[in-house]
């Protein structure tokens, strides 16, 4: 039975003042047509002290804290405590997500025609940004975290996961899935995206292009560019090659150049990445990387 809800789970250990703690996290894939606008539902436990961990650049996340809580601080310099539901727009930089102790929880992560339906405003207005989701469910989204908690078990968690974000996203007729399956095929098919290419394939003028982008992305085409082409290399280095690997090098100008973006979008070195420096980084490229998704999630 729980075959057929997840598919990946990372456990870590992590160790504080001599206590062994644990962190894990569970994901399964999202059924179509909820695959458009999810890209996975995940569950991360921790069991321990209190501690600060590093997410690196993500896509919006929909996320219900089930149990504990804390504050994100992001590259921004923008701080918030965690609600009980929040929302989390695109991130430019690593964001640094503090726990108070023992910690669970539930969410997805929002791709960008996941984004266009559910909010209907600029992904930019909150990019690198958090907020509360009462802000636009009201208090009944309280009722879905209640049902989360009370779940019986991490495969019913999900279940209902899957059917309440079907409900969120599905029922909208406005998702721009045309452009954004141009961008997405875009940033996979080269290591170091040139816009002038997607100029290309959209059809957009560069200004009408970047418009596009910052309202779905969060961002203009070229930051974009670079935000994944680091997301990939990090993913690259995680998995063991080498600064020298010809797969990484002929995207960036040199060594230097690489360390500096990979560090400016996940807030780790390579010899960090390569290391499971950052336990939650470690467990959620491992975790997607399990994943049978679209690459430019699985291997960023």
């Amino acid at each position: 039975m729980w075959r057929a809800f997840f598919l990946a789970i990372v456990v870590n250990k992590i160790r504080f003042s001599g206590v062994v703690t644990v962190l894990s996290v569970d994901y399964t894939t999202p059924d179509a047509p909820l695959a458009r606008f999810v890209s996975s539902l995940y569950r991360l436990d921790y069991e321990g002290e209190p501690f600060t961990e590093i997410e690196r650049a993500d896509r919006a996340q929909f996320r219900f804290h089930l149990r504990g809580g804390g504050e994100y601080r992001f590259i921004t310099g923008f701080k918030c405590a965690s609600s009980p539901v929040m929302i989390t727009g695109p991130t430019t930089g690593p964001v640094e997500a503090y726990s108070d102790g023992a910690l669970t929880l539930f969410g997805w992560g929002m791709l960008p025609a996941g984004w266009a339906a559910l909010m209907g405003r600029d992904a930019a207005d909150w990019v690198d940004k958090a907020f509360d989701a009462r802000i636009i469910f009201g208090d009944s989204i309280m009722e879905l975290r209640q049902r989360l908690i009370d779940a019986a078990d991490l495969a019913a968690q999900f279940e209902i996961g899957k059917q309440a974000a079907s409900e969120f996203y599905t029922r909208s007729k406005t998702a721009p899935f045309e452009f954004t399956s141009k961008v997405d095929a875009w940033l996979l098919a080269d290591s170091d995206p040139q816009v002038d290419v997607l100029v290309t394939s959209t059809g957009l003028s560069p200004r009408q292009l970047e418009r596009m982008t910052k309202r779905y992305y969060g961002m203009p085409p070229k930051k974009l560019a670079r935000k994944y082409r680091a997301l990939r290399a990090a993913h690259l280095l995680a998995l063991g090659d080498s600064l020298d690997d010809t797969a990484l090098s002929t995207a960036f100008y040199d060594q230097p150049h690489l360390i500096r973006e990979v560090k400016l979008f996940t807030g780790l070195t390579p010899t960090q990445l390569r290391s499971g420096y950052s336990e939650l980084t470690q467990a959620t490229m491992s975790g997607r990387r399990a994943l049978k998704i679209n690459p430019l999630i699985s291997e960023s």
